[in-house]
């Protein structure tokens, strides 16, 4: 959302019988600002496309301007920049210098500081009633100034100027600081450069720290191609530093020219490793931060009513480019999503009066629909809304869309309502009232003649947010790409705790959706505690599965890692918990339904800005010279037109949304806002020992090394041993019960070479399929993977995690085992062995250990399925054998007569790395004679399939 920043400076400087002036007065914002004029609210104060192309990092006449530095330190997704610059008047007069700097909407200038001639002022926040009153007290002069806005996408200018006499030297620096937002999959930092000459000294540094490591890094061409080659990216694991040192001939528009090409938007965009789908805890200073970006999940299907403004205000290239992005988002549809069209103007028409699914024959319709639509009349916003409300209602009611899908409603318009109800509070106040909880609302306001405060208001109330599209030839392009960010949802219901008495004061941790590409951010305060380890317990909702995952983070290990890194920002998580903290409660503030609770948010917005310095709408920068005899003042007063605060990015990703409703609060310091539920208790079965274990009891048969295979026969109280010398790529049927409708397979992998002129074998992959449900969970050495036909979800083993569909049951623990339960009647449990990644000859593998009491059907088969109906087994004649240590026998079993040896095998669940014996009787030949047929006989065509008859 756009903000202003004005710099409020107005004193009268004495050195040595030369002046200076600081001039730039500007508005208050106040608690009656709501009662202005409706005219009054839509004024607008913008740069003119001239001013724009006019617009100067330094300005003035006759000035050399000696550096111009930014660097930004990014750590954990914090970035803190710092604009530096160091300015001469070399003319022969007295002038104005102006420092100008274009900062992200998103961001919070931190401070500001200037040294004139050897004077030095130094910046701080304050209250700005407070500020506003010392400020006064230096005043000896002032002129008025307008309001200083760019008129730019995803900036705003911060805009000083001082009045010096000849040969002074100024030095200006700036600081801001801001959370990188994650959309589409990657972080964007930007940084404007626009420094209007050519600079001696010109450089750009972001220094980025991740503590689980970096990705990607990219630095896009948003400068011009000449510049691409200018670019240095140096990478680590966890570290990247990307230098941008043009030097005077390179920063030439020619070679003979005197200008500087240098004019535009200096971006890099980078991800972080992600180890698991549990997402990504981390603890510094007291505070910490939980990402959850989820991965490798099918999404959910949509049911989206597209509200379209067709007012004669769209006529022209809006509706040009909205019917073009409109072509391309309806193409996105699949035949799961569920969608519909409404137009409106003065009239409200529907392209179909229900829901219909997203197939080629419907969307090449509605392409035809779209294509036709003539703009012209007024704009009739609320009856348009109630209507797409309605179909979505209905459309639930009767029972046409699945429970477990996203309903949305997008709304386009370029204007304010001017038919029907046209009282935006009312307007609002009917949307809440019949918006269901499973419902969010996206708005889209194009150009500036919109009330954005009032599309971004109404669509945080809903579960969605809003965005400006800028009516120019890309706006097109801004469609889709926000349409890109909301087109994939992966889950809703996310909730994310904490055990009791571990932290305090969290930020907004109940989430109604999360969309693929994005980011979920939690933050808090970690309470004092014996123990060195924090957990977090994140519980969700995807296609078909309920999941809940657990992470961990040592409290002390990232700020003894801090401490070693040079450029790192050590205090990212307090500030990160304080910014994520107030921009929440600006949006709260903005949605006060009386003044009251509004002036009590207010304190608790200037008391925490105060206390983290950060310049808001509500708090004020007063820069200081030393002995506070002079002063300047900068502040961000409220945006008539655009609302009082940027209200989007809650530190929640899209989608974020008010709370779903939960059990309640625990003691917080500032109180939060009633959406954001500040439950941090998990439920005691989870926040004591995690995700629920079925364990196995102590006998059971078990598959496991080089395939060792050892069956347990209760009744005999045996314990009978085989090998299975296949190949690998072969699949081993181990259970096959048609009855019951659950198949166990395992596929065999080799080792890297021969060991002693043999290739030893293992399984690397095992699949537990459950036919009724078309379940399947395949454990591999990299992920457990649980599909069902038409979704597919990926788990991996960093995190222990336990995810439910219908009624399959998995449980994994962390790099350990994973433990799959069906119908509460058949255990598996596969465990996970990791070697030396340098091994020569050993790999990662799998083994597997299967209850004897599973209840199948009496039709069971399978390597250890068959022995579900225990044999008569009697060992007789046992004698000394060749190896002294290991006696051999003769044992019966099925009408065969077998020569046995007496060894052990081993049992690696209670110790992976040396296994607990098991001793048994051998049988050799693999297992020919104790097992039914031949080992060939088990080897199925793919993970899925069921044994045939043997």
């Amino acid at each position: 959302m756009k903000r202003l920043l004005l710099l409020l400076l107005g004193l009268l400087l004495l050195q040595q019988g030369r002046c200076f002036e600081f001039v730039i007065d500007g508005e208050w914002e106040d608690e009656t600002s709501h009662l202005q004029d409706h005219r009054e609210r839509h004024k607008r104060a913008i740069l003119t496309s001239e001013e724009q192309e006019d617009f100067e990092a330094i300005r003035g006449d006759d000035i050399t301007v000696k550096s111009y530095k930014v660097e930004s330190r990014i750590t954990s997704r914090f970035a803190h920049t710092t604009v530096r610059s160091s300015v001469v008047n070399s003319g022969s007069k007295a002038q104005s210098i102006g420092f100008n700097v274009q900062i992200p909407k998103r961001a919070f200038i931190t401070n500001f500081t200037m040294n004139v001639n050897g004077i030095t002022f130094v910046g701080s926040v304050k209250e700005k009633t407070v500020a506003r009153n010392l400020y006064a007290q230096a005043r000896s002069r002032g002129k008025a100034a307008a309001i200083i806005r760019a008129n730019s996408q995803d900036m705003e200018t911060f805009k000083t100027e001082v009045h010096v006499p000849p040969g002074s030297h100024i030095e200006f620096e700036l600081h801001y600081q801001e959370m990188m937002h994650r959309r589409l999959g990657l972080y964007e930092h930007s940084l404007y450069l626009q420094p209007g000459r050519l600079v001696p000294q010109f450089q750009v540094d972001v220094y980025i720290f991740e503590p689980k490591g970096i990705s990607t890094v990219q630095t896009p061409s948003t400068l011009g191609e000449q510049f691409a080659g200018m670019i240095s990216v140096t990478q680590s694991k966890d570290k990247a530093h990307i230098v941008f040192k043009p030097n005077l001939q390179q920063q030439r528009m020619c070679d003979n020219c005197t200008g500087s090409a240098i004019d535009g938007v200096f971006t890099v965009t980078y991800d972080v490793n992600r180890d698991s789908n549990a997402g990504e805890l981390q603890v510094s200073d007291g505070h910490f931060v939980q990402f959850f970006a989820p991965s490798n999940l099918s999404p959910l299907p949509k049911n989206i009513v597209f509200v379209i403004d067709v007012s004669g205000s769209m006529w022209g290239v809006k509706m040009k480019q909205t019917v073009e992005a409109m072509q391309a988002i309806l193409d996105d549809l699949t035949i799961d999503d569920h969608f519909s069209i409404i137009d409106f103007n003065h009239n409200v028409r529907c392209w179909s009066e229900e829901l219909v699914p997203g197939s080629s024959i419907q969307i090449a319709d509605a392409k035809k629909y779209i294509q036709n639509i003539k703009p012209n009349g007024g704009t009739n916003i609320n009856e348009a809304l109630m209507r797409a409300i309605q179909m979505l209602v209905r459309a639930s009611n009767q029972g046409l869309i699945d429970p477990r899908s996203v309903s949305m409603i997008i709304l386009v318009s370029d204007g304010d309502p001017t038919v029907g109800e046209i009282k935006l509070s009312t307007i609002q106040k009917n949307v809440k009232r019949v918006m269901r909880e499973e419902f969010s609302l996206f708005s889209l306001g194009i150009g500036f003649d919109v009330d954005y405060d009032f599309l971004e208001r109404i669509a945080m109330e809903n579960r969605g947010m809003a965005q400006r599209i800028y009516a120019n030839h890309d706006a097109a392009e801004q469609l889709r790409m926000f349409y890109s960010q909301v087109s994939s949802p992966l889950l809703r219901r996310i909730t994310i705790q904490f055990p009791e008495d571990s932290v305090s004061d969290v930020t907004q941790n109940r989430f109604d959706k999360f969309f693929s590409g994005s980011e979920l951010v939690v933050a808090g305060k970690v309470l004092p505690s014996d123990s060195n380890t924090l957990t977090s317990f994140t519980t969700a909702s995807a296609s078909r599965l309920d999941m809940t995952l657990e992470t961990e983070a040592d409290t002390t290990e990232l700020d003894m890692e801090l401490a070693k890194q040079q450029h790192s920002f050590t205090g990212f998580a307090r500030q990160m918990w304080a910014y994520i903290t107030i921009k929440q409660l600006l949006s709260e503030r903005s949605q006060a339904p009386t003044a009251v609770k509004k002036r009590k948010i207010t304190q608790r917005i200037m008391s925490l800005a105060v206390e983290h310095q950060f310049v808001t709408p509500l708090t004020a920068l007063l820069v200081e010279s030393e002995g506070a005899t002079e002063r300047l003042l900068a502040d961000s007063p409220r945006d008539p037109k655009h609302g009082c605060c940027s209200g989007g990015g809650l530190g929640g990703g899209l989608g974020g949304g008010p709370a779903i409703n939960g059990p309640g609060p625990v003691r917080v310091v500032y109180q939060p806002p009633p959406w954001v539920q500040m439950t941090t208790t998990a439920p005691p079965s989870q926040a004591e020992k995690g995700p629920e274990e079925w364990t196995l009891p102590l006998k059971v048969n078990l598959v496991d090394n080089d395939p060792h295979f050892i069956v347990h026969l209760p009744r005999s109280n045996m314990d009978v041993c085989f090998n299975i010398d296949s190949k690998p790529g072969h699949i081993l049927n181990l259970v096959s019960d048609s009855g019951t409708g659950v198949v166990v397979n395992g596929q065999l992998i080799g080792s890297k070479k021969m060991h002693k002129n043999k290739l030893n074998t293992y399984f690397g992959t095992i699949s537990v399929y459950y036919q009724p449900d078309g379940v399947s969970v395949t454990a591999s050495t990299v992920d457990i993977t649980v599909t069902d036909g038409r979704n597919n979800h990926s788990f991996t083993w960093g995190a222990t995690s336990e995810i439910t569909q219908d009624g399959v049951r998995i449980s994994i623990v962390k790099n350990s085992h994973v433990s799959i339960t069906i119908n509460n009647d058949i255990q598996v449990m596969v465990l996970l062995h990791r070697v030396w990644k340098k091994n020569p000859v050993s790999v990662d593998f799998l083994g597997i250990y299967i209850a004897n009491d599973n209840r199948y059907s009496p039709l069971v088969h399978g390597l250890i399925g068959q022995f579900s109906r225990e044999p008569e087994v009697s060992v007789n004649d046992i004698h000394e054998g060749v190896d002294p240590l290991k006696k051999e026998a003769t044992m019966e079993v099925k009408g065969n007569r077998l020569n046995v040896t007496r060894g052990w095998q081993k049992d690696y669940r209670l110790d992976k790395k040396r296994g607990s014996d098991v001793y048994c009787w051998f049988v050799h030949n693999s297992g020919k004679g104790f097992i039914d047929g031949h080992y060939t006989d088990y080897i199925v065509p793919n993970l899925n399939s069921f044994l045939q008859t043997l």
